[in-house]
């Protein structure tokens, strides 16, 4: 509760007054008094917690505790903010503003001394406009010089980079080459400084080796790229060089880019699969296209692999109906999955031997609807695990008839490999001596996907 005093407290009633006052009309005695005064009239004097006495002093005075702020030692002033330690190098920590534009302007010192003042000109307000006017130094120029002192600074963990190879990077130009490496991390950075150092790059070969190294764990799946060794940042390059080749169009394309590619790689597993490739290029440069198509394990079997497309299944005159599997529930769940006992074609009504929890809604293709009675749908979580190169990073439906186990060369088929369920061509499974599988694929069913044809505004430009 609040203790209220009235500082201007009204004279008692009683009391005689030389004042003349108006007088008031009798009011009725169902007309309520009025007890409200003005808020002007009224200060709090104290804060008295619920249930405590009113008196003080005491036990029962409950007051808010009161906590006197820290003392300073003796002769220095309480400070309660420490700001963090300047960036700056010693020597320039004590430059006022002039002096601080002037070793930018006249570039004294080393880069990487010098490009803490830019940061330090952001932090108290000036724009990079300001900075280019008054030093000569270009934004870009100024982002550049910030981020390599950056990757600089962080070159000089011992642990990770010679200490005898960081004044490979003082000279003026080497601000370019530390640019590249700022969205590798620090081990990354640190091999692909070494690599720089030791093969002499310049700033676009820097780039084309970060790159390389930081796309490298993504192409996981992509054929070839087992051989090769993601921690060697030789490798790295040379990946992205074998897997340029296999983009390209022409030939002469195909054979330079493998050339590139040989005079970087590190390991003998990368070389010896980045020959193989070369060796096929050249034999399709001699007009041996036909016969190593038809030998190349890459290429996809004869599935038929479709693409769904949005409203597809709406407007089909035909569907099914077929039980989904995940790849990680096995064989067994496989032969546990529901059959079609029974059709009724004019109705639409289709009877299944047992309940399924998962369903997948497909038009009736051909090769599916032969299949229909003992199909079923493996859901496969990345593309990429299909044996072929063309697989992409993306969920995919392998349809697979359990009626036909027998393994033949052309075919391809789902077994179980480590309590998962896989798709292997029936070439791999005769070389390896397995006869049977668990069912053969009929199908493979790819997601829709989103086409946009509409040009951003940037690129009218």
């Amino acid at each position: 509760m609040l203790s209220l005093s009235h500082p201007h407290p009204h004279p008692h009633p009683t009391a005689a007054s030389t004042a003349p006052r108006h007088r008031r009309a009798p009011r009725s005695a169902a007309t309520p008094v009025s007890r409200r005064r003005r808020a002007r009239h009224i200060a709090a004097t104290s804060i008295i917690l619920p249930g405590s006495g009113g008196g003080g002093g005491g036990p029962s005075d409950r007051k808010l505790p009161f906590t006197p702020p820290p003392m300073a030692p003796p002769g220095q002033l309480y400070q309660p903010f420490h700001p963090p330690p300047s960036p700056l190098p010693a020597k320039y920590r004590n430059l006022d503003l002039a002096q601080r534009l002037e070793v930018l302007r006249d570039r004294m010192g080393q880069w990487h001394e010098y490009a803490p003042l830019i940061s330090a000109l952001s932090r108290d307000g000036f724009p990079p406009s300001s900075i280019e006017e008054a030093t000569g130094i270009s934004g870009v120029e100024q982002n550049r010089l910030v981020v390599a002192a950056q990757v600089r600074d962080s070159l000089l963990d011992e642990t990770v980079f010679p200490a005898d190879l960081v004044p490979y990077f003082d000279s003026y130009g080497t601000p370019e080459l530390l640019y590249e490496l700022r969205f590798l991390n620090a081990r990354q950075r640190a091999d692909a400084a070494k690599n720089a150092i030791d093969n002499r790059l310049d700033p676009k070969g820097v780039r084309e080796l970060a790159r390389s190294m930081k796309d490298f764990p993504h192409r996981r799946g992509d054929d070839g790229w087992e051989a090769f060794t993601g921690a060697s940042p030789a490798d790295c390059l040379a990946f992205s060089r074998f897997r340029q080749s296999r983009e390209a169009i022409d030939v002469e394309d195909r054979i330079a880019e493998l050339e590139r590619a040989l005079q970087v790689v590190a390991t003998e597993p990368a070389r010896a699969r980045v020959e193989l490739e070369m060796e096929r290029a050249k034999k399709k440069a001699a007009g041996e296209a036909e016969e190593e198509a038809e030998d190349d394990p890459r290429a996809r079997p004869a599935v038929p692999v479709v693409r769904l497309q949005y409203g597809e299944v709406a407007e089909a005159s035909t569907v099914l109906l077929l039980p989904v599997l995940r790849e990680t529930d096995g064989v067994a769940a496989m032969d546990a999955a529901p059959r079609r006992s029974k059709t009724d074609v004019d109705l639409g009504i289709v009877e299944v031997d047992k309940g399924w929890a998962r369903w997948a809604v497909v038009p009736g293709w051909g090769p599916v609807a032969e299949a229909a009675n003992e199909a079923v749908v493996i859901e496969l979580a990345d593309g990429r695990a299909l044996p072929w190169r063309s697989a992409e990073e993306e969920k995919v439906l392998v349809i697979a008839d359990r009626r036909k186990k027998e393994v033949v060369e052309e075919g391809l088929y789902v077994l179980e490999k480590e309590g998962r369920l896989v798709v292997q061509r029936g070439r791999n499974l005769a070389e390896q001596g397995v006869g049977s599988a668990a069912a053969e694929v009929v199908m493979v069913v790819r997601p829709p996907k989103e086409v946009d044809d509409m040009i951003s505004d940037d690129e009218w430009d």
